[in-house]
């Protein structure tokens, strides 16, 4: 096969595909075939079935899915997850429905309009928690507070601004400045994580109430009871932990006091940030859980923005310079260093301190292998690696018990 970047033909011998031609590769035979073929979801039966038995026989980890969506929750529960280590509600804001609303709220000029705003976004955040609750039936689900800087959201085109401005009865200009105004230098290190919830304490606040209504709904259709998990992402002070923990608290005791419903829940945060890692022990004294956010983590580490680091990286690895990609396998000794003194300092406050990974590292199998060296609780990873990250974490139990 012979590609043409210009036309964007694919040639092959007595064939000429056009871009927009519908192929299908078989994975598995290295096939490419003309044409959408018909598929099928694969199934953990047979003897890759028991072999997945025996994995789990042996391993001590947990293993969990990264997911927000219930098509990627019910995937991972037909892999064997047991429970969601990271949901991203930032993901369910994109929907053409909602994104408008999350526009409206960003844009607002006052508390007041962004309070409307989330008034609006808070129905479809909790339908969605509730369905995902609902789902994992009683299994564990972290929660990851809002996480991106703000610009994601905003409209770019001029045709999604003068669709904002009339929705928000602003002229096109007015909003066009205000647009403008949250561009940030370096927007991965800037206002984001919980440095949002400090400057807009009501996002968190909608959030808290959406996944304590859920939990108490879902825990009266399952009848399991649902714990939520927490996590406050980008912390790097105690004290930033302790100010968004203090909010999420009082909305947990408006809704007991509204609902007459006894709930439970528990707090805790990202280790993303070499500070964070080296004051874990401080951070630990207001955290219930700790999970590793290794893709940030890594970026912090090395000064690296992930995005751009594969211009550059795949050079970096045919001259030696890198055995592997940081991004796709563990940094041990730097990146791993800092989980290691994180994984130390936090369980020398509380030695029953749960700890976990939720980077695409926890799909990668050496990656896993230093996990359960250090004694991590689970891993969380994205669903289709589920299966990989079962039998990695029963290898790994196997060769530290020796």
């Amino acid at each position: 096969m012979r590609f043409d970047s210009q036309s964007g033909d694919l040639h092959t011998p007595g064939r000429v595909f056009k871009a927009g031609d519908i192929i299908t590769i078989d994975g598995s035979s290295g096939q490419v075939l003309s044409g959408s073929v018909p598929m099928q979801q694969p199934e953990l039966s047979g003897s890759f079935a028991t072999l997945m038995e025996w994995a789990d026989g042996t391993r001590r980890m947990q293993v969990r899915t990264n997911a927000e969506t219930p098509a990627d929750a019910k995937t991972a529960r037909s892999f064997g997850a047991q429970g969601i280590g990271l949901c991203r509600t930032e993901h369910m804001f994109f929907d053409p429905q909602r994104i408008a609303i999350m526009r409206e709220m960003i844009l607002a000029v006052n508390e007041k309009g962004r309070r409307e705003a989330l008034d609006k976004l808070l129905p479809f955040q909790r339908a969605d928690f509730i369905e995902l609750f609902e789902i994992m039936s009683g299994q564990p689900v972290t929660i990851r507070l809002l996480d991106p800087p703000l610009h994601e959201f905003l409209p770019k085109l001029p045709q999604e601004i003068a669709e904002v401005a009339k929705a928000m009865g602003v002229d096109e200009e007015t909003l066009r400045q205000r647009n403008e105004s949250f561009y940030e230098f370096n927007p991965m290190l800037g206002h984001r994580g919980c440095r949002l919830a400090i400057s807009h304490p009501e996002i968190t606040r909608m959030q808290a109430r959406a996944i304590f209504e859920a939990a108490i709904e879902a825990g009266k259709k399952t009848g399991s009871p649902v714990v939520p998990e927490i996590m406050v992402p980008l912390v790097s002070l105690n004290s930033e932990l302790e100010f968004v923990k203090n909010l999420i608290d009082d909305v947990a005791h408006d809704i007991a006091k509204e609902t007459g419903a006894k709930f439970k829940y528990t707090i805790g945060t990202m280790i993303e940030l070499p500070r964070a890692a080296v004051m874990a022990d401080k951070i630990a004294g207001s955290a219930e859980f700790f999970s590793f956010g290794t893709n940030d983590l890594t970026q912090s580490t090395f000064g690296m923005s992930r995005d751009d680091a594969s211009s550059y990286l795949p050079e970096y690895e045919r001259k030696g310079i890198i055995k592997r990609d940081p991004f796709v396998s563990l940094d041990l000794d730097g990146v791993g260093e800092l989980m290691r003194i994180a994984t130390q300092k936090g369980r020398s406050t509380k030695p029953d301190l749960k700890i976990a990974i939720c980077g695409e590292h926890g799909g990668d199998p050496s990656s896993i292998f230093f996990c359960e060296e250090l004694g991590l609780d689970y891993v969380s990873c994205s669903p289709f690696r589920v299966p990989i990250a079962r039998l990695a974490a029963a290898q790994a139990a196997i060769r530290f018990r020796k």
